[in-house]
């Protein structure tokens, strides 16, 4: 009886088509790996710039609406009043109109920047608005302001958050 030759193995052909199949899978995988694993911090940044407009937001609503109810002087333009220097002097919704503050900073420790906050810039817009009412209801005009915090952060934009302070 002849021998049979029954050889089994891969040529080099395949060989070489199976090496570019393989490359091309890990090459897609890493990729979508490291697309993964850069954008994995953003929900924690988005949620740290809302929870800083919220504060600032808070901390401006809470304050009297404007220098009379403040201390009965009368309101002047917006922005900080003579004497005031910072957040921790301010006395009233309309001296927050223009802060800027680069890094989320304390109000217990003036001028502090929170560590780990660093890299976001706050930003406050004051604005009169007299329409308030959801059926085009006028308010007295200078009796409403629209208070607009923006948190600006490299990684995500910005995040803005906006209420109305009433005189009433």
């Amino acid at each position: 009886m002849g021998m049979r030759n029954s050889e089994s193995g891969l040529t080099l052909v395949e060989l070489v088509i199976s090496i570019v199949v393989i490359g091309l899978a890990v090459t897609t995988v890493l990729l979508v790996m490291n697309l993964t694993t850069r954008r994995s911090a953003d929900p924690m940044i988005e949620h740290q710039a809302l929870a800083i407009a919220d504060a600032y937001l808070e901390e401006i609503t809470l304050l009297p609406f404007d220098e009379s109810a403040a201390s009965g002087a009368s309101e002047g333009a917006l922005g900080p009043d003579a004497g005031e220097a910072g957040r921790a002097d301010y006395d009233d919704v309309n001296d927050y109109h223009g802060l800027v503050d680069v890094g989320a900073r304390t109000l217990s420790t003036p001028g502090a920047v929170i560590p780990g906050l660093e890299s976001y810039t706050v930003s406050v817009t004051v604005t009169g608005d007299g329409n308030l009412g959801p059926t085009g209801q006028k308010v007295p005009s200078g009796d409403a302001v629209l208070v607009s915090v923006r948190v600006s952060h490299p990684d995500v934009g910005d995040v803005t958050l906006s209420a109305y302070r009433t005189r009433h």
